[in-house]
């Protein structure tokens, strides 16, 4: 079922720990599509990423909790898209940031506004 977009998403947008236990006890319980929805309700994650973050789940992966712990997640998955990034929030280009964040990795409005708020913020580590 793998949608590698979808997939990236799931591993860049954060879920709290609660909302990931609690669909993760769901889908083992065969309820997948409640597991779905309680990982929509606990992050920003539209529908196909968010059974892709379950199947993640399933398999014992650990998605991040935090935008911090995200940003980490995408510069192990795609490093030159993190300095393309860092080069437009250079130029003052935050929208133009989120517009090719969102392109490349299918994460929704606000998980990629947030992403790229927390590249902004940590100056020099990319």
């Amino acid at each position: 079922m793998t949608n590698t977009r979808a997939r990236t998403a799931a591993l860049i947008t954060p879920v709290g720990q609660e909302a990931q236990e609690e669909a993760r006890a769901l889908a083992v319980d065969g309820r997948t599509g409640k597991a779905v929805r309680r990982l929509r309700r606990g992050s920003w994650l539209k529908r196909g990423p968010a059974r892709e973050a379950l199947e993640l789940l399933v398999e014992g992966q650990v998605l991040p909790t935090s935008s911090g712990q995200a940003l980490d997640a995408l510069r192990r998955l795609d490093a030159p898209l993190v300095v393309e990034l860092t080069a437009l929030l250079d130029d003052g280009q935050q929208i133009a940031a989120v517009k090719l964040l969102r392109e490349r990795t299918g994460i929704d409005l606000a998980g990629g506004y947030h992403l790229v708020v927390e590249l902004g913020s940590r100056p020099g580590t990319d």
